[in-house]
């Protein structure tokens, strides 16, 4: 039925008339009164008030008013007047469905009464009162029918504009609750953990310049700790201004990754980094995983820059790099191999793990860090195990993510500071 809903439509006036035209025609070949042939009067009014309705189908006033004139013609000069009677009652019906004001349908509705009353002129009272009573079907009737429609015109829009206005509203809301999350969880962030963070780098700053005699492993311990926290409140102050103005961020990637639809640009923006820093990056991503979960698909990311930036920093600019991100029946398997030379290095902790870094992070020390402890903290945290150690062409790191995470599983825990590296776009070493 919805396309008989379109043939009333203000849009598809010229196909329904001309729809009408062909009844017309159709009349006047097969339904003439006792198959009479039609005149040539009955040709020349018939084909007057068709070429009206088709020529003046965007004035519908003006082919009202043509139909009215040819139906007085055809009530002085035709037997059979049905043609002309449908063609002034459809125009009824089109002025009344048009966005007309009420004094115009009137007027129309009382030429076509005055015209239809015309043949009674003098007549019979008998005949006065049949014609008066004909006048509900010819005036009443298409007036009804157009009202009726129009009103059904008038309620499907004004539905259409409360739904509109209805989702508007909604949406501003959530919009205005999710900004108030941003902003409790910046002032948390700002007043707490900023707060404490810059306490102590600048212990370490002040240890570092107080304790002049020192080992220099214990200063490139403290070197290490203090570059890493001051990274980690240059990204804090980054993400405090995400929280609090999404929009003036919303060209870097990585920090809009926190929306799971931005996850592969913002991989796509850690490999270009990579690629910066000489190393080839082969990528292997699969599409899915831009309907990731925001929490998983931030793993996804923090893995992937601390595995390029380890790959960048230990296996050298001539190795080459290749990461996988497959979705799996929900599951999300991460992989990054590389060409590396594949002997365990200094610094990497006991039991495996891959050469780490400091995550992109430029002007840390070279020296060995625990970014993988931060990497493994992270994925056991979403109920996964992290494999990393050598390969027989160089190093692999990989792991996979199960689809379903309880919510008790992901309540934090607090670690020790300093015992990881921070990747680069990670605002502080990650509680678990």
């Amino acid at each position: 039925m919805r396309w008989l809903g379109r043939l009333f439509n203000t849009r598809d006036r010229l196909v329904r008339l001309t729809l009408l035209d062909l009844a017309g025609v159709g009349y006047l070949v097969f339904c003439t009164q006792a198959g009479r042939t039609p005149t040539v009067t009955q040709w020349i009014l018939a084909v007057g008030a068709f070429a009206a309705a088709l020529l003046l189908h965007r004035r519908p006033v003006a082919n009202m008013v043509v139909q009215a004139a040819l139906l007085a013609a055809a009530i002085a000069l035709l037997d059979d007047i049905m043609i002309n009677q449908v063609g002034a009652s459809w125009a009824l019906i089109e002025i009344t469905i048009g966005a007309y004001r009420a004094r115009t349908i009137g007027l129309a509705a009382g030429l076509l009464a005055v015209v239809d009353l015309s043949n009674t002129i003098g007549a019979p009272a008998d005949r006065v009162a049949a014609g008066v009573v004909g006048l509900a079907l010819e005036v009443g009737i298409p007036l009804l029918l157009g009202l009726v429609i129009r009103a059904n015109w008038n309620l499907a829009r004004q539905a259409q504009e409360r739904a509109a206005a209805e989702r508007r509203q909604h949406e501003s809301e959530s919009r205005a609750a999710r900004a108030d999350e941003r902003s409790a969880i910046a002032r948390e962030l700002h007043d707490v953990v900023a707060h404490h963070v810059a306490s102590m780098v600048l212990r370490v700053g002040v240890a570092r310049h107080v304790l002049t005699d020192l080992d220099p492993r214990v200063g490139e311990v403290f070197d290490d700790v203090h570059g890493t926290g001051t990274a980690a409140l240059a990204e804090l102050r980054r993400l405090v201004a995400v929280l609090r103005d999404p929009d003036g961020v919303r060209g870097d990637a990585a920090l809009t990754a926190i929306e799971p639809s931005a996850l592969p640009a913002a991989i796509g923006a850690a490999i270009d980094r990579a690629r910066q820093a000489g190393i080839t990056v082969e990528a292997d991503l699969d599409p899915a995983i831009g309907s990731l979960d925001a929490v998983r698909g931030m793993a996804v990311l923090r893995l992937t820059q601390e595995a390029l930036t380890n790959v960048a920093k230990h296996a050298g600019t001539s190795a080459v790099a290749h990461l996988v991100v497959a979705v799996r029946d929900g599951v999300v398997h991460w992989e990054v191999t590389d060409t590396g030379r594949g002997g365990v290095l200094a610094g990497v902790p006991t039991g495996g793990g891959v050469p780490t870094g400091g995550g992109l992070l430029a002007g840390l020390p070279t020296g060995g860090g625990h970014g993988v402890t931060g990497m493994r903290e992270r994925v056991e945290v979403l109920g996964g195990r992290l494999e990393a150690g050598p390969s027989a062409t160089g190093w692999r790191v990989r792991t996979a993510l199960p689809a379903v995470v309880a919510a008790s599983d992901l309540a934090p825990v607090r670690s020790v500071p300093g015992e990881r590296e921070a990747p680069s776009e990670s605002p502080a070493p990650e509680p678990v």
